[in-house]
């Protein structure tokens, strides 16, 4: 039977699969499609997701870019990942399969030397990675991109390929879609319960009373990750947190405008003919987001954004505000960095959560890191051990310096 979006729908009491995967956005599906389709695994798999329009998914709602810029190797390696993917998305998916990639890179900005050694610091994990990042100081920021103010810079650290951004929409539904023809089955629903037995996950229940027993579970619910977690009655502290993002034209071209990340926690980048941006608020009003509460923080805008952006780009002086909309990120306050791999002591869970506004582009290289190791017990093509639960269980922060 098929639902809403053509989510497959499986009926009755008593279904069981080898692998429930929690959460069906950009995740959720990369583990379905390539534990399907790329690791050839045998068993049935099933992907519930609540919302199979996906209006107010992470995914969907996100900026939609991809950057190497990380100080933790396994984010860099991630995003290498991701960005390879990106470029061979024909030989997977067929002629047609595009996501509209721009490379335009990202400008991260240091007004301090203080904050001149953090990039320092970042740059060399990225190089050691073979992330084609440059550092440039004021002088180089002022010859390199003319129509950017650098008075009150120390440095810049600018990607020259490999990042940028594209349509979220259609990665997302290149995945579900190869998930799909592999062989893996979507489910509309909302996981009310999580029935454990001892040491092993054994089923999940859903709203409307359905129970699928469960060979594994993965929990990749998104901003919902703390929350599916605790029905296992495992502590796991992610949740949503609102991100507001603003569209608006400049009267002036700004040439070869990379997405830029100003020393305020600012960016911009273009979006077609127009540009968006935005800002995380202040950690003092920034709490867990309301399940409805989608609403624009417009404020931000006017009273933070729109200041830094034409002190920093003279041209942006002059624009004119069009529309703003919200989503949700998933943010792991322990650390802002993501959490993956089983939970040391229930051993069939799997984790695949927290990434705090970089999951979408690290989407395919958890994927590919989650079904190897449900298929094969181990981590093969990138090593996530380092995001692993025990880190959660003592309190021992993974510090990721480059979160925007």
């Amino acid at each position: 039977m098929v639902g809403v979006g053509g989510e497959v729908l499986v009926e009755g009491l008593g279904e069981s699969a080898d692998v429930v995967i929690v959460g069906g956005a950009a995740v959720g599906a990369s583990v379905a499609y390539f534990l399907k389709s790329e690791m050839g695994f045998a068993g049935r798999v099933i992907v519930v997701e609540r919302d199979p329009t996906y209006a107010r998914s992470a995914t969907t709602l996100s900026a939609a870019s991809i950057r190497q810029q990380f100080s933790t190797p396994e984010n860099v390696r991630l995003s290498l990942f991701g960005v390879d993917f990106i470029r061979t998305l024909k030989t997977r998916f067929g002629a047609d399969a595009d996501v509209g990639f721009r490379e335009g890179g990202y400008l991260i900005l240091a007004g301090t030397a203080e904050g001149a050694a953090v990039l320092a610091a970042n740059h060399a994990v990225q190089a050691a990675e073979g992330a084609d990042t440059v550092l440039y100081d004021a002088a180089g920021l002022a010859a390199r991109f003319p129509w950017l103010a650098t008075d009150d810079l120390a440095a810049g650290c600018f990607g020259r390929s490999g990042e940028g951004w594209f349509d979220a929409h259609m990665l997302l539904s290149l995945l579900r879609t190869g998930a799909r023809a592999a062989g893996a089955e979507f489910l509309h629903g909302t996981v009310a319960a999580i029935e454990r037995v001892g040491a092993r996950v054994t089923a999940v229940r859903l709203a409307d009373g359905r129970r699928i027993a469960c060979g594994m579970l993965v929990n990749a619910a998104g901003p919902q990750a703390g929350d599916v977690a605790a029905l296992a009655g495992l502590p796991l502290a992610v949740e949503p947190r609102k991100r507001s993002v603003f569209v608006f034209r400049c009267r002036d071209e700004v040439p070869g405008l990379p997405l830029l990340v100003d020393p305020s926690g600012v960016y911009v980048r273009p979006e077609g003919e127009a540009f968006i941006c935005g800002v995380s608020p202040p950690e003092e009003e920034d709490g867990r987001a309301g399940d409805d509460d989608f609403e624009p923080d417009y404020a931000l805008f006017d009273e933070v954004i729109w200041p830094a952006l034409a002190s920093r780009v003279p041209a942006f002086e002059a624009i004119r505000f069009e529309r703003a909309w919200a989503g949700h990120y998933d943010y792991h306050t322990l650390d802002q960095n993501a959490v993956v791999g089983p939970h040391p002591e229930v051993g069939n869970l799997l984790f695949a959560n927290g990434f705090s506004g970089h999951g979408l582009q690290h989407a395919p290289g958890v994927g590919r890191a989650v079904a190897e190791f449900i298929a094969t017990g181990g981590w093969r093509t990138i090593d996530l051990s380092v995001f692993g639960y025990e880190r959660v269980a003592a309190g021992r922060p993974l510090i990721e310096q480059a979160v925007i």
